[in-house]
């Protein structure tokens, strides 16, 4: 038990999928700035490293040592921030080598998080529950954690001992039940969890029913931003042991909540509110376009007008992700 507060920084950072280096110097820029308001901890999102989905990324040798070398980088970059902890979600080649060249070959490599202190990556944790339902298709990358044999991860920020989940474990009993077992007093999980209409309400249901039902607080740290067809909208949160709601960031941005843990594990934060339902379809359609040209390296938007109400839609939310400067608008006959 800390004998005294703990600080919680959960970066909820807007990724993109294979820009290795920068997403490293993305993760080291939120954790310096953590270190400069005092916090202890940094958690990042789930594949934070290298974005989400990689996909297919995942069956190259190269990419995942890519991968390696940029966790390398960020444990050695930030080894001169005293104190400091961080956990970085990062995907991790199977320590037998193997690299599936062929579909009934195992997968190559675990969906990891890693604990990285005093320049070097002190203890890693691999997800257990591997979600395979609607744009999910982690069985075909990942092998669990539980297959490999791998236990919980439970790691001392100045007494405080905190377990690490990555997001479907938080949706299953188990983990969260050997976490606990293995002495942890706070669950802090790591997540990519795409948007639909009403998931921030499931999403702080379902984790204050895991903080209920295992007793433990319990952090969030989202990732945010669009991908491909997916959107991340981040709303990172805090849940107390009791279940209710201690803090939550932003949605649709990047944010950097800062959460206090007291010496009776209590939380204390920020909680800002749930943007209206028609408020938040907007922002994901918004930032689901500007970061699908922005990441594809598109300049702009060239849209043909009917005249009709569908056209003058996507044409006011082109503007407002890109700006009316790259967006030209074409009559057409």
């Amino acid at each position: 038990m800390p004998s005294q507060s703990v600080k919680v920084a959960l970066a909820q950072i807007n990724v993109t999928v294979g820009d290795l280096a920068g997403n490293a110097d993305r993760i080291i820029a939120q954790a310096r700035a953590a270190h400069a308001a005092g916090v202890d901890l940094v958690v990042t999102p789930e594949l934070a490293l290298c974005g989400y989905p990689p996909e297919d990324l995942l069956l190259r040798p190269a990419f995942l040592a890519g991968c390696e070398a940029q966790l390398a980088r960020i444990a050695t970059e930030l080894a001169g921030c005293e104190g400091l902890q961080v956990v970085v979600g990062h995907p991790m080649a199977r320590e037998d080598g193997v690299v599936r060249e062929r579909s009934w070959s195992l997968p190559p490599c675990l969906n990891a998080a890693s604990v990285l202190a005093g320049g070097h990556v002190v203890q890693t944790y691999a997800k257990r529950e591997l979600p395979n339902y609607q744009v999910f298709d982690e069985r075909r990358y990942f092998y669990s954690g539980r297959d490999a044999g791998l236990g919980p991860v439970v790691f001392d920020v100045r007494g405080l001992k905190v377990g690490l989940l990555i997001c479907e474990d938080a949706w299953f009993e188990e983990p969260a039940a050997a976490a606990k077992a293995a002495g942890a007093e706070l669950l802090c999980v790591i997540n990519a969890s795409p948007f639909h209409v009403g998931k921030v309400a499931e999403r702080e249901e379902r984790m204050a029913e895991r903080a209920r039902a295992s007793g433990l607080p319990l952090l969030y740290a989202h990732l945010v931003g669009g991908q491909d067809e997916m959107v991340f909208d981040g709303a990172s949160f805090a849940v107390q042991a009791d279940g209710a709601i201690a803090a939550r960031a932003a949605m649709f941005e990047e944010a950097l909540p800062i959460i206090e843990v007291d010496a009776r594990h209590r939380l204390s934060g920020d909680v800002v509110p749930e943007p209206e339902m028609e408020a938040q379809v907007w922002r994901a359609l918004v930032i689901g376009v500007h970061d699908y040209l922005g990441k594809n390296g598109f300049p702009g938007a060239l849209i043909g007008l009917s005249g009709g109400i569908d056209s003058a839609l996507v044409l006011a939310i082109a503007v407002d992700a890109l700006g009316a400067d790259k967006v030209r608008a074409v009559m057409m006959p």
